[in-house]
């Protein structure tokens, strides 16, 4: 009679514990399956020239490159968009735009307005190369080696404080792994 009574008990801690460990994890750090892989195929009109294609081929170019992934009614994209440009302005690294489920005329727009700090930018109006890429919503960032590979994922915005402990050290050893 007394284990009728220890099983509920027992689910109960079980949960409690289960809710402790996710309570415990940082929402932002978001495995990604792609992380080391190559990145998914594609081939997009530019949003500064439709006519013209921004491809997975630019992100094989043997450069390490940071592909962001925006949407101009995103405020968080607003937020990291100052430390875009004033990384587009080193000339440290590349970055290439995924604009995301947006109106190709509010984003030049946005861009026109604050300034564009990518060397291309690809409209995914209907976000599927968005899903390829695994992206849960914008911003996202992602680092690809030269040679194509994703090797790291940032969720949210990116900020000083994530590119100087995490993402420029990861490209620092990247361009010295350069075949």
């Amino acid at each position: 009679m007394k284990w009728r009574f220890l099983l509920p008990l027992a689910l109960f801690l079980g949960l409690v514990a289960l809710f402790m460990v996710g309570l415990g994890r940082n929402p932002g750090e978001v495995p990604s399956p792609l992380i080391n892989r190559a990145v998914p195929e594609f081939s997009l009109p530019r949003l500064d020239d439709p006519a013209q294609q921004m491809s997975s081929r630019h992100l094989r170019s043997g450069e390490v490159v940071l592909v962001n992934v925006w949407a101009s009614w995103c405020t968080a994209c607003r937020e990291e968009h100052p430390f875009l440009m004033e990384l587009a302005r080193t000339g440290e690294i590349t970055l290439y735009g995924l604009n995301y489920k947006d109106d190709p005329t509010e984003a030049r727009r946005v861009l026109a307005r604050y300034g564009n700090p990518y060397a291309a930018s690809a409209v995914d109006r209907e976000g599927r190369v968005g899903i390829d890429w695994g992206v849960y919503g914008v911003p996202e960032t992602f680092l690809v080696d030269g040679q194509g590979r994703i090797r790291f994922k940032q969720v949210g915005p990116l900020s000083r404080v994530v590119w100087e402990r995490e993402i420029r050290p990861l490209v620092a050893r990247l361009k010295v792994e350069r075949p």
